[in-house]
């Protein structure tokens, strides 16, 4: 690919102008009811210039800071996951003949192409083990794959940790370094505003050819490299994943099983905003003349009592089994099913847990147990 350019924020209405051109719809983030979130948008005037986030566990607030950065935040409650696994979606539609036989009358609907700009390193890295469950089955929906397909990603480089960010830990990040299109570094110094920008793919670079730019030089890539550095440097969370897949395993009727499930409300806060749950069910309406029928996807959770029914009863009935179910597939036996983990450390699920449960915290009480058991034997 071509050597990083540097495009001037006055220009960078250029590149809202050629994905535009090419026939996509440009999803960003946007500042909205008390939150950065992502959504369709139309040029750089409605991003979030100017704020930025505090999280802690349980908590979520922006703040306003002394620039005008536009990517000046941590991560939102979106993530990539929405554009390719919709939250709810129509697989079909059909009517009932009078002899009884189904007419089908519409399928899923096209898939859009997608621009979406602002993902960062943790949420690339949560689209890669999304994407080895819904494109690695031996069934693949097409739906599934087109999403993919059309998906065109514009990453931004990290210049702020959250307090809940661990992705150094698991090394996803904070520095992006691949599985984008476009990436963009955004530089603010006092007298300059300005992203350094590099294409990941062919498209990438196609998109780039529109946008004016010049090369960058030495001052410019050096700051750049600083801005991941910077928020590198702000991470304070960690997990330790030396051996947590049997860690877990061992201790699966662990204590603090019981401990974390009198805080717990099976909201199913943490598995929403999760960039790699992927719960579904399916759902069957028909209208008020019982005629016609459709079917719908949308998303479920393991905190769900019904996600687990079968044959007449729940199999995870109490709050406690269904905690242990998420961590210890999110951390443990998603090795087993998809040969990796299946955290990508955005801190999502400690941000909006509304009782700040966080899962650092208790895979690092179940470890010191372990080790204060060892050493009393």
């Amino acid at each position: 690919m071509a050597a990083e350019q540097v495009i001037e924020r006055s220009d960078l209405e250029q590149l809202f102008e050629a994905l535009v051109r090419r026939g996509y719809a440009i999803v960003g983030p946007v500042a909205r009811d008390g939150a950065i979130v992502y959504d369709e948008i139309r040029n750089s005037e409605q991003l979030p210039a100017g704020w930025t986030d505090d999280q802690q566990p349980g908590s979520y607030r922006l703040q306003r800071r002394d620039d005008q950065a536009l990517f000046g935040y941590g991560v939102g409650p979106h993530s990539l996951k929405r554009h390719l696994l919709p939250m709810q979606q129509l697989l079909w539609r059909a009517r009932l003949r009078d002899d009884g036989e189904l007419t089908d009358l519409e399928g899923p609907p096209e898939v859009p192409k997608i621009a979406f700009l602002g993902a960062r390193s943790c949420d690339l890295h949560g689209r890669r083990v999304l994407e080895h469950v819904l494109l690695g089955a031996a069934s693949v929906d097409p739906g599934d794959t087109a999403r993919s397909q059309r998906l065109f990603v514009i990453a931004v480089q990290c210049g702020q940790a959250g307090a809940n960010c661990f992705c150094a830990s698991m090394g996803t990040g904070p520095a992006v370094t691949g599985g984008y299109d476009i990436v963009l570094t955004e530089v603010l110094d006092r007298e300059r505003h300005y992203f350094v920008a590099a294409a990941g793919t062919r498209q990438g670079a196609d998109v780039l050819c529109d946008v004016t730019s010049v090369p960058a030089g030495e001052v410019e890539l050096a700051a750049a490299a600083a801005v991941p550095a910077r928020a590198a440097a702000q991470i304070t969370r960690s997990l330790d994943t030396d051996g947590i897949k049997e860690l877990l395993y061992r201790n699966i009727e662990h204590p603090r099983w019981d401990e974390v499930a009198q805080r717990c409300l099976a909201c199913a806060n943490c598995t929403m905003v999760c960039p790699t749950c992927f719960c579904t069910t399916i759902e069957d309406t028909t209208d008020l003349t019982v005629t016609v029928v459709e079917r719908h996807q949308r998303w479920d959770s393991c905190f769900t009592v019904d996600y687990s029914y079968m044959n007449a009863a729940a199999v995870r009935p109490s709050v406690r089994s269904r905690y242990r179910q998420w961590m210890t597939h999110k951390l443990s036996t998603w090795f087993d099913q998809f040969g990796s983990s299946g955290c990508v450390g955005c801190g999502r699920c400690i941000t909006w847990c509304p009782v700040g449960i966080d899962i650092t915290e208790e895979t690092a009480a179940i470890r010191q147990s372990e080790k204060e058991s060892h050493a009393s034997a």
